[in-house]
């Protein structure tokens, strides 16, 4: 069937396309009246026709896409769809629709995400945490961009950003941990990159400083973003002879991980080791034992990002301006008292 037209609402109104347009519009400004009567008879022509905008045509005229682009590293972590439900709730209640681009997070793949999404009609272009490794041009090209950009970040940007940082949360949580009085504390340190999470892990050697502790690079274990990368990582730090009493991971995910690899060496969480993390996913609140984590609101990250391009999209000349969200430390069963190591070896030389 042939798709109906604005012409073939206005014959059916009886009224012409201007009007048509002007009512699907709202235009009118006062400056052309149009009685209540008028209205309704356009309204019940387009209902009766079952007439859609043609938005793509709507925005070639306007100039205007009602779209955003999201660049989104590709995770296994919920928390990063947690932001994105976010984004989506808030540029959903404004008539914005979602573009979506995503990648592993290598750098060739991140340009040419970015490439391929700066080419696409939208109206500007929201960049989650992680893209921190885009070459000179790709910058070069997003800054020479019209469209607005406001990334999510717990680094500085040199766009408007939602800072999303973790490092004072650190800081709470080795209070936290020190606090039950464990002096050997693991970190298991998934990233794919530095700057996703240096912030943590400069926390985590400042907080041992402060506690008069040395900072041992056997306690730290770089690896991947992944669950069997973090399983490897905790199980090789809780197999060393004088194995740590504690342990923090990256994120709540690899904390998972680390559960396993302790039940899988016969350990006990809290009572031979404590975990904890940060993110505050929803499974951690539903697995054995519930995990003690650092939460940093990410849907409300997501709507400040949507609020932000908003307001330049509106306004592009507006200078750069910083959310910063707040943290909050949430103990669960994860974390308990440390062991005493001397008595529980002597007495259990398998744990």
């Amino acid at each position: 069937m042939k798709r109906p037209t604005q012409a073939d609402v206005a014959r059916i109104a009886g009224v012409s396309r201007a009007t048509v347009s002007y009512v699907l519009n709202d235009q009118t400004d006062q400056r052309i009246p149009i009685s209540p009567e008028t209205r309704q008879r356009v309204l019940n022509a387009i209902a009766e026709l079952g007439y859609e905008i043609d938005a793509r045509a709507q925005s070639l005229r306007s100039g205007d896409t009602k779209t955003i682009g999201v660049l989104l590293p590709l995770y296994e972590n919920p928390f990063f769809w947690q932001i994105l439900r976010g984004i989506s709730s808030e540029a959903e209640a404004a008539g914005y629709s979602l573009l979506l681009a995503h990648n592993s997070l290598t750098p060739e793949q991140e340009n040419q995400s970015v490439r391929e999404l700066a080419e696409q009609r939208v109206d500007g272009l929201i960049m989650l945490i992680g893209f921190k490794l885009l070459s000179d041009q790709v910058m070069n090209q997003l800054r020479r961009s019209t469209r607005p950009i406001v990334e999510i970040s717990g680094t500085p940007s040199e766009f408007a950003y939602v800072y999303q940082g973790y490092g004072a949360g650190t800081r709470a949580l080795m209070s936290h941990l020190l606090e039950l009085g464990h002096r050997r504390i693991g970190f298991v340190y998934g990233v794919t990159i530095p700057a996703q999470g240096f912030d943590r892990l400069d926390a985590y050697g400042e907080a041992l400083q402060d506690a008069g502790l040395t900072y041992d690079e056997t306690l730290v274990c770089h690896c991947g973003e992944t669950l069997e990368e973090g399983y490897r990582a905790a199980f090789e730090l809780l197999s060393q002879p004088d194995r740590p009493t504690a342990l923090l991971a990256i994120n709540d995910l690899l904390a998972m991980s680390a559960i396993r690899a302790a039940a899988d060496l016969g350990l006990s969480v809290p009572g031979n080791v404590s975990i904890a993390s940060f993110d505050d996913i929803p499974f951690s609140n539903f697995i054995v034992p519930r995990l003690t984590t650092v939460s940093g609101e990410p849907e409300q990250n997501g709507r400040d990002a949507v609020r932000l391009l908003l307001k330049r999209i509106k306004d592009p000349e507006l200078p750069r301006e910083v959310i910063t969200r707040n943290w909050q430390l949430i103990i669960r069963e994860s974390t308990g008292p440390a062991p005493r190591y001397a008595q529980t070896n002597s007495e259990h030389p398998n744990l």
